[in-house]
């Protein structure tokens, strides 16, 4: 089982995830994903995703802010959270992790926690 695979079953094992993938926000292209559910188009999700994760990168480029300085972004929806973790080590640049997360049943914060210990996985 490939690293993305291993890191990706990890996501979904957190409470109220709906869907994983590991995104190139270069090309805007998941370069794997896993959802729980049939109507969540992860390809459709990343695609969008990747303009947030661009624009806040240039944000903190204007602002004269390195890019490691960006742990996560929290998109608020009135179902979903949508958490993006840009991947900033040298070795992961262009990548970032999406997580769609049931807004009910999620812990926003533990998420974050996961997803900082699943970044390492990588």
């Amino acid at each position: 089982m490939s690293a993305i695979e291993v890191a990706l079953n990890r996501s979904m094992l957190l409470d109220g995830a709906l869907g994983a993938a590991v995104v190139d926000y270069i090309s805007r292209m998941p370069l794997g994903a896993l959802s729980h559910r049939k109507d969540l188009d992860l390809d459709r999700v990343a695609h969008g995703a990747t303009d947030v994760v661009r624009a806040h990168l240039s944000a903190l480029n204007l602002i004269g802010r390195k890019p490691e300085q960006l742990e996560d972004i929290l998109i608020t929806l009135d179902g979903e959270y949508h958490l993006l973790r840009p991947l900033t080590r040298r070795t992961h640049e262009g990548l970032f992790l999406l997580l769609v997360l049931d807004r009910e049943r999620a812990e926003p914060d533990t998420a974050r926690q996961e997803l900082r210990r699943i970044e390492n996985l990588l």
